[in-house]
């Protein structure tokens, strides 16, 4: 038998075309793999800590190369600011100390993610030519860094106490399922965890094993083919169909976008479970939201409960007038959407959030008696609350996902000057497997809450052999149906 050395060690080495995704074979290899050992290590902390830790930095280098330095160098960094800045007790010094946190993070991020951009707004300005800068944006980079910058901060406000192993930080900090995509974990929540010996309950089992099906459910079956079959060609051209397919296309990547980041979430999650941590969900079905500032308390909620605790409150809050408020809404949502990508159509899609909610918390003030969730709103208030909350965050999502301004403003004159209701049978008849996809998830997504846990309780009842059977029936059935070429998570560009 003849052996490719050079196509095996291809397997183990970084390929900038190929990284490893939990949607790929090559992840469960390697995750069964580190799971038989892992379990053999489960009372012996600091082996396990450290295997882990190992782990995660090659998983890390498996999908960004050796800009998982990047990673390290955060870690280190971090770890003795916050162990000098507990020991000090001049507040001014801390101050300094945060600040050198803070600015070594920022400054990474801004090289890698942001210096194209303000290069390029810069050489406008000055009526220059702009030639793009050749820099690699590390897979995850937003992600641990919030996560990174989040446990310093809690540091210096008194209300997190240093760790003294540099293991249990990078655990912390490299911790490989939420690596690349999140969801981004407080330290104050995971910490805890990280010397508790790893325990996986049959309802953890049960509940681990849900989650990783409904998240390569939600990828490979749903976002993938929606995008690849139909969304992708109405973005990519929206002059050439009509405003009714142009408005599908709007509704398939709401579908989209959702069931790829809380499929990854699930996923993650759901990893997290079965090696016996415990994360709080990141999403909380959002379309069913009836208010904005409801959608932004059930979408990415990792990120939207740090944008408040880490900006919006330390910008002041609510509590220096109605104003102020209404501009630290805004400079938060602005930041939130220049944090997804170093372009003005981000920067434009969380302006028209931070407006949303602005007008929103004026509503609340000028009509009181409904809360800020929605909680205490009629049946119809409810229903048409929620339509037009679903229509609110489906156009913002034009800007986030077209190609520029000008393909957003052509898909919204197809819309509004071309819509051709006529064509809306020939395009249900034309894309029959797609629209059944949509159909599908969008019914899955507004099922009631309590098919999710009736599933999710059968689930943890089942023996562990038909739990394992039923999720490697799964991972068969996705290898079977999905692309040919395996798509990236949306947020790994974030």
């Amino acid at each position: 038998m003849n052996i490719d050395f050079n196509k095996l060690a291809g397997v183990f080495l970084y390929d900038e075309k190929t990284p490893m995704i939990f949607n790929s074979g090559v992840f469960v290899f390697f995750f069964l793999v580190f799971a038989a050992v892992y379990v053999r290590l489960r009372e012996k902390d600091n082996l396990r800590i450290y295997y882990v830790v190992l782990f995660s930095c090659y998983f890390y280098y498996k999908s960004s190369g050796m800009y998982f330095l990047t990673m390290l160098f955060v870690t280190l960094w971090d770890f003795h600011v916050a162990k000098r800045m507990h020991d000090e007790q001049n507040g001014a010094k801390r101050k300094i100390l945060l600040a050198l946190s803070v600015a070594a993070n920022l400054g990474m991020l801004g090289y890698f993610k942001y210096t194209n951009f303000f290069a390029e707004i810069y050489c406008g300005l000055m009526q220059r030519d702009f030639s793009r800068f050749d820099i690699f944006l590390p897979v995850g980079i937003s992600f641990f860094v919030f996560q990174s910058m989040s446990y310093t901060i809690d540091v210096y406000r008194r209300q997190l106490r240093p760790l003294d192993r540099i293991g249990d930080y990078a655990f912390f900090i490299s911790f490989f399922p939420m690596l690349v995509a999140g969801p981004i974990i407080r330290a104050r929540d995971f910490i805890p965890q990280i010397r508790r010996r790893p325990f996986v309950s049959r309802d953890m089992l049960g509940k681990g094993i849900v989650l990783i099906i409904s998240g390569l459910f939600k990828k490979a079956v749903i976002s993938d083919y929606i995008s690849v079959n139909f969304v992708d060609r109405i973005f990519d051209n929206p002059t050439l169909y009509s405003g009714v397919e142009n408005l599908f296309g709007v509704y398939g990547y709401a579908l989209q976008i959702y069931c790829d980041f809380s499929g990854y979430s699930d996923m993650a999650i759901g990893i997290a479970t079965l090696l016996g941590f415990k994360v709080a969900a990141n999403f909380d079905s959002p379309y069913r939201s009836a208010t904005i500032t409801e959608f932004w308390r059930r979408w990415h909620i990792s990120l939207s409960s740090w944008l408040r605790d880490y900006l919006y409150i330390s910008l002041g809050g609510n509590r220096k007038g109605k104003a102020r408020t209404y501009a630290n809404l805004m400079l938060t949502m602005l930041l939130g959407g220049l944090w997804h990508g170093p372009s003005l159509r981000f920067v434009c899609w969380g302006a028209m959030h931070g407006i949303a909610l602005a007008v929103h918390k004026l509503t609340l003030a000028v009509f009181p008696g409904t809360a800020a969730s929605g909680e205490g709103m009629s049946p119809v208030r409810r229903i048409l609350g929620t339509l037009f909350t679903f229509h609110l965050v489906c156009f913002s999502w034009i800007f986030f996902r077209a190609q520029d301004f000008g393909a957003a403003l052509d898909m919204m004159r197809q819309i509004v000057a071309s819509f051709h209701p006529e064509v809306f049978s020939d395009m249900i008849a034309g894309y029959p497997t797609v629209f059944a996809a949509m159909l599908a998830g969008y019914l899955l997504h507004f099922a009631p809450r309590s098919l999710e846990v009736r599933f999710s309780d059968v689930s943890a009842r089942m023996p562990a052999a038909v739990q394992v059977a039923a999720l490697a029936a799964v991972i068969v059935f996705v290898m079977q149906i999905k692309s040919s070429e395996i798509l990236a998570f949306i947020y790994f560009q974030f």
